[in-house]
């Protein structure tokens, strides 16, 4: 029947002056094509995979400020919208061609697990389903976002739904062959995205709201890339090769392709061989396991600059700059050189953090500002870790294994760099003339700097203190996690005793002990922690910005649990 051969999407992915990209899985090889009710269109045929069919389709001519409905054709056959559909049509907004006055509104979150586990482990209601239940109910009334940002953990590859772990029940033969509650290859993977994109509320929000996402670990697997020594232990396992591979392959056909613009999509060095493949699957294959052995020579600063496949993007949204950071594949592992990111990729970062706007946004799955009381216990594990005694350091890498003790603060000099970064950056610092001090023009300060997170599942909003007083425009930590999971009970306290002085105190000495510096930054929580799940809208207006989170209830809709002015300039 219509409709039939397509199997996840549409998915609205960017929408970029009068273009946007539209990613489909479909059944079979076909040409799909977009269609718009104004006349705009873009077609293009699948690429195959593992026996799986792929096409993202480059709409032109759309028409600045508008919004148009459109119809996805498989060989001139419409299979989108599909027959019966009761949900409003799927459209395709475009901002106004001198956009620079017109509000942006960001929604974020991170953390979701297919709506089956509701059922098998009783999680709270899926915040994402309730947003699309609302706005689809009242679309006059609920103004849809500019973008949706999606921070990590899409789909879980090793946290599996009753259905997956049926499937993957049938498949292991030889428990050496892979956990039997895990997916492993590439197929297995397609699988968690059938599950996860074809539940009808999110489908019809995906196909309406443009989207970019980033992964975190259970992309691939819990506490990915923790340490040096666990990139090792993991290599001992027999079924290792083939699930960090595939999980980078897959991650990058489902999420990263579609993260990129038009003229990003053209350049990117692997799309291009994918589409001349006739079977890109040995295309994939060699991407995911050079990729993965390249994490090995980030420390490496030539070196990376000439093989390293970024996952890191950027994109402006009116007077927004919007950076994603890879916070998992490239980390240097290094004891005593960790960082979040290898020496290239941060040169990349800080250039994209000087230019021309009002707000600056991080995206960045882990929070670079815990709850302090959590934030000193990881920085005094990584100083014992980097000991000279291998007995303490053996100890300490146990430790942070066990703990989870992963996040910016245990990468602490990534952690202090960023906040040297916004600290220049929001005293109007001569640094920020270009990406380089002296080169280029030089640019006002923003009005707001934002660091968007998940991770934790748990929500809250804190603020930056320094001690530079000549710094003048807010830096906000909003973490927004989960959509649809839920923190362990027992956690909660811990989670919820970091905010508080005395425990803060207690784990400032012993890091101090340890020979921890003081933070050159200190912060305080204004809102949270908040533990069921939620979405959080960020707005910006001119040089103001606000910050809603909501949470869901037990008949599955949303109410504000959080509400928060981040900068009020006029």
């Amino acid at each position: 029947m219509p409709g039939s051969r397509l199997l996840i999407g549409p998915l609205l992915r960017r929408v970029v002056d009068t273009r946007a990209t539209v990613w489909v899985e479909t059944s079979a090889p076909a040409v799909v094509t977009v269609r718009t009710a104004a006349g705009a269109t873009g077609s293009s045929p699948t690429f195959s995979a593992y026996d799986h069919h792929y096409a993202l389709v480059v709409v032109t001519g759309l028409t600045p400020d508008s919004a148009t409905e459109y119809e996805v054709l498989i060989d001139d056959e419409v299979a989108w919208p599909l027959p019966g559909d009761a949900f409003p049509p799927s459209v395709i907004r475009t901002r106004a061609a001198d956009d620079g006055d017109q509000p942006v509104r960001l929604v974020f979150g991170s953390c979701r697990e297919t709506t089956q586990h509701s059922t098998a482990r009783k999680l709270p209601p899926d915040a994402l389903d309730a947003y699309a239940r609302r706005v689809m109910a009242a679309p006059e009334e609920n103004t849809l976002p500019d973008l949706l940002v999606l921070l990590g953990d899409q789909v879980y590859a090793d946290e599996t739904s009753p259905t997956v772990r049926k499937l993957l029940k049938r498949r292991r033969r030889r428990p050496k062959d892979a956990p039997s509650t895990q997916v492993v290859s590439f197929d297995e993977y397609t699988k968690l995205y059938l599950e996860s994109w074809r539940d009808p509320e999110i489908r019809w929000l995906l196909s309406t709201v443009p989207s970019v996402m980033i992964f975190d670990d259970h992309e691939v697997i819990d506490d990915w890339n923790t340490s040096q020594s666990w990139r090792a232990d993991m290599r001992e396992e027999p079924w290792w090769a083939e699930r960090i591979r595939s999980g980078l392959a897959s991650y990058w056909v489902y999420q990263h392709l579609g993260n990129l613009s038009p003229d990003e999509i053209a350049a990117d060095p692997v799309y291009a061989k994918v589409v001349a493949a006739e079977d890109a699957t040995g295309v994939l294959h060699e991407f995911g396991e050079r990729v993965d052995t390249e994490a090995d020579l980030a420390h490496d600063t030539e070196r990376w600059r000439a093989v390293q496949y970024q996952w890191s993007y950027a994109l402006d949204l009116g007077r927004t700059r919007l950076v994603m950071l890879d916070n998992r594949s490239s980390r240097v592992l290094l004891p005593g050189s960790r960082a979040m990111l290898p020496p290239g990729e941060w040169s990349w970062f800080l250039d994209q953090a000087h230019g021309a706007y009002d707000h600056l946004v991080v995206g960045t799955s882990l929070p670079w500002l815990l709850p302090p009381g959590i934030h000193h216990v990881e920085s005094w594990n990584e100083r014992l870790a980097d000991s000279g005694r291998p007995w303490v350091a053996a100890l300490a890498e146990r430790m942070r294994r066990a703990w989870d003790l992963e996040h910016w603060a245990a990468f602490r000099r990534s952690f202090e760099a960023l906040g040297e970064l916004f600290a220049r950056l929001g005293s109007g610092d001569a640094a920020r003339t270009g990406a380089r001090v002296g080169a280029g023009p030089a640019y006002p300060r923003p009005a707001s700097i934002s660091v968007l997170s998940g991770d934790v599942h748990h929500s809250y909003v804190a603020r930056a203190r320094f001690a530079d007083r000549s710094v003048k425009t807010p830096v906000h930590q909003l973490t927004c996690s989960p959509i649809h999971n839920q923190v362990p009970a027992g956690m909660r306290p811990l989670m919820t005793l970091g905010w508080n002085p005395g425990p803060t105190t207690a784990t400032r000495a012993l890091a101090r002990s340890a020979g921890v510096r003081r933070p050159l930054v200190r912060w305080r929580k204004l809102a949270g922690p908040y533990f069921g799940n939620a979405v959080a809208t960020l707005t910006h207006r001119g040089r103001s910005a606000a910050v809603v989170i909501e949470g869901t209830v037990k008949d599955g809709t949303l109410r504000p649990v959080a509400r928060q002015q981040l900068s009020d300039e006029s």
